[in-house]
Parts: structure tokens; sequence; C-alpha cells
């Protein structure tokens, strides 16, 4: 199995308008190794924390969310400064290169309901950004199959266990890392060289 092939996302119509300091945004797109990975290696991304989204405290750990039966989804709580990379620009790269949109309930090889892709909006300008962006995708011609990738409402967001966190970058020649996350992050830096960073933000 290859890895994933990255994809133009296009460029959002809606611009996100956030101010007031560095905000916080929720991913889903499969493994979280990859999504904190990519997100740690763009320009005003200041931490990217894995963890579980959409569950209850007693079923978020790494095993029993491997069941596929907790109602969670593996997430990267990411914390931005919409000075130098707005939610918008944060969707297209998500798109472009971290998650397929087109898959339910799987991402490369991983498959069950805890590897879903999903967007979690945590406010009203992040609700209505990334709604108008999943409506233009759809309607963008990027992708030949449906775009499945919802929004989920957000909830209490847990930080997974602790040598889940900077994995890609501890780990960098980890068999998982080398074959589905690191042509990610090449893909970031080949795709939008002004927002990625060489250094990656560690929490």
């Amino acid at each position: 199995m290859a890895a994933e092939t990255a994809v133009a996302a296009p460029a959002a119509a809606r611009v996100a308008r956030e101010s007031g300091g560095l905000k916080t945004a929720i991913f889903a797109g499969g493994c979280f190794w990859g999504v904190e990975g990519v997100f740690s290696h763009v320009k005003g991304v200041t931490s990217a924390v894995s963890g579980y989204h959409g569950g209850n405290a007693a079923t978020a750990t790494y095993a029993r969310i491997g069941t596929g039966m907790t109602q969670h989804a593996e997430a990267v709580q990411v914390t931005y400064d919409p000075k130098i990379v707005r939610y918008d620009e944060l969707l297209r790269i998500f798109f472009s290169v971290v998650a397929d949109p087109t898959l339910k309930n799987r991402q490369g090889p991983d498959v069950g309901p805890q590897y879903r892709a999903a967007l979690v909006p945590v406010s009203s300008e992040q609700r209505a950004v990334a709604t108008a962006y999943l409506a233009q995708m759809k309607k963008s011609g990027k992708w030949n199959r449906p775009i499945v990738t919802a929004l989920e409402t957000h909830k209490k967001f847990y930080k997974a266990e602790d040598y889940h966190q900077d994995f890609l970058a501890l780990n960098p020649r980890h068999s998982y890392i080398v074959r589905w996350d690191m042509p990610k992050v090449r893909a970031l830096k080949t795709m939008y060289p002004q927002k990625y960073s060489a250094r990656f933000q560690r929490d």
C-alpha cells in the first residue's frame, strides 16, 4: 500500500477573521502522529497536542479507544497565532497533505471510527469558516469521490499519553512514520513553502 497522495486543496473563499491573540483548533485526521507532525512544522503554530475527542474521560485511553467503541477520535489540538497562519489556511493544509476527506472511518492503513476525519470548531467563527470550506471543497472538483468529512460539536479534549506526544520528532525512523507521515511533511514543504517551518514545534 502506497502513501497517500497530496491534493492541492483550494484557497478558502471565506477567510477567517480572528483577533485577540492565540487561538486553538481541533482536527481529527487518522492516526494523530501524522496530524501532529504536520502541524508542528507550520509557521505560526505554537503547540500541537495529540489526544482524544468525542467520548468521555473514563475511556479516553489509547487501549480503550483502539477498540473503536468509545466514540472518540484520535485528534490534535492546535494552538496558533492567526497573525501568522489563519484557521482557513490550516484547513487548506489539513485537506491538502494530512487527511483524505473522501474516506469514512479510516485514513491510510488505519480503519475504525477512531480514525475518522473530522473538523471540531471551537468558536462560531471557526464553524462558519469550516462550513463554508467544506461546501467549497464539494464544488471544487479536486476530489473524485464525495466529501464525507463532517463537523463535530466541540466536547472535552483529552490529552493522549506522553509517549504519543512529539512522536514524529522523537521517532523519525519508526516504520509507520517513515512510510505514512514523513511524506506528508515533505508535501507540506513542497506545496506551502511559505508556511513550512523546518523546526518541529515541540510542546
